[in-house]
């Protein structure tokens, strides 16, 4: 009879593992179906940072988040291999990572996580800077606007899209774009720049005369004379400006979050929060365009180094790199780090549930040190912020 069993339920394992293996090739035959490989890429280097004001324990003055939009932990990998192993973020010695799950769903979208990292509370996937039952919740900007602390957004999105949006706007969906940007004139934001002049345009007249009743509005760095005398500051340039690296962007990104940076710092007595997202990160890994993943992260972690280098300079500022989720189920297949070549393969065109990494820099870091939800990341920053 222990014969007969033995040999009954190996003969069930074997039609088990047979039923199996068409699944297991459809999954890898659907998956070689979007391998996708980058060769010869330019190296750009990384910066190095002294460390010497990193994890010091001393009030924080400033804090910059960057957030990489769909930037998993493959995709970091995946841009610094093609880099020839190295970028500015993960040149850093405080790591951690994040839960990214929304209120309503294992799977978040952007607004949800958008709004996690902007207010510290979870809501729903579609809500942006609202509760699970719509209504408002006060973003990291309206909560240190008491004390005197100013704040910015850059974004290589449209300014009303999830995350730049969480940190302004309280609407129920977060394609309602005519709401989204009807909440402009009335937020804490003291400085914003994202795509477009276009878009903006396209606003009705009423919302663009209330926008620039409380903003200075530039469609170009180069009005020197219109900033300089500006005291809240809206820039917004042509939408190629934005684009896709795949469409020859240029520098705005890095170049963007200088401006920023030196516009706030400026004008701030009593510190400065600024939001920076490298949007397209998420939207080039939604059409499972590797190259365009990797050059999207790479101009980000340029960003990512102007913030860190001024960090290091200031010595009260707080830097954390992290993702609002992961898209793509990215995986890395092969690669050769001398020459910056590399496979990646995507097994799927949508957001994932995967942690992602963060990385910090400055005074305090440890405390964003483990694994954390999105919402805690936006509770510790307003408790620095405000020397809690």
């Amino acid at each position: 009879m222990k014969k007969f069993l033995t040999s009954f339920l190996l003969f069930l394992a074997a039609l088990s593992l047979q039923a199996q293996e068409p699944i297991q090739k459809a999954v890898v035959k659907e998956a070689e179906a979007v391998i996708g490989q980058v060769r010869h890429q330019e190296a750009q280097g990384s910066y190095m940072p002294s460390f010497e004001i990193d994890r010091a324990d001393v009030p924080v003055k400033n804090v910059i988040l960057m957030i990489g939009d769909g930037m998993g932990l493959a995709t970091v990998a995946t841009a610094m291999y093609a880099n020839r192993g190295e970028l500015t973020m993960t040149n850093l010695q405080t790591l951690g990572l994040v839960r990214t799950q929304s209120a309503d769903s294992f799977t978040t979208d952007s607004a949800a996580s958008g709004t996690a990292y902007a207010t510290g509370q979870k809501t729903n996937n579609s809500s942006l800077g609202v509760d699970v039952d719509d209504k408002p919740i006060a973003n990291i900007p309206e909560k240190v606007a008491e004390a005197g602390i100013i704040s910015g957004v850059v974004s290589t999105d449209d300014l009303n899209g999830a995350t730049p949006g969480a940190f302004f706007a309280h609407q129920p969906d977060r394609g309602m774009t005519a709401e989204i940007w009807g909440d402009l004139p009335s937020s804490k934001l003291t400085f914003f720049s994202a795509g477009s002049k276009e878009m903006f345009e396209k606003q009705s007249e009423a919302t663009q005369k209330a926008i620039k009743k409380q903003f200075t509005v530039v469609n170009t760095p180069d009005e020197t004379k219109a900033i300089k005398k500006s005291k809240r500051l809206g820039y917004l340039p042509e939408a190629r400006y934005t684009a896709s690296v795949n469409k020859n962007r240029g520098d705005y990104l890095p170049a963007t979050t200088q401006m920023a940076i030196d516009y706030l710092s400026e004008r701030s007595k009593n510190g400065f929060f600024l939001m920076v997202e490298g949007a397209r990160i998420d939207k080039s890994a939604h059409s499972n365009d590797y190259p365009a993943v990797v050059g999207e992260t790479l101009d980000f972690d340029k960003a990512v180094e102007v913030a860190i280098r001024f960090a290091e300079k200031d010595g009260n500022t707080l830097v954390i790199i992290s993702a609002d989720h992961e898209t793509g189920a990215l995986s890395l297949r092969s690669g050769d780090i001398s020459k910056g070549n590399m496979k990646g393969v995507f097994v799927s065109k949508g957001h994932t549930p995967i942690m992602v990494p963060l990385f910090a820099y400055g005074p305090q870091s440890l405390r964003f040190a483990g694994v954390q939800e999105n919402s805690d990341v936006s509770n510790k920053i307003v408790d620095l912020l405000l020397n809690k």
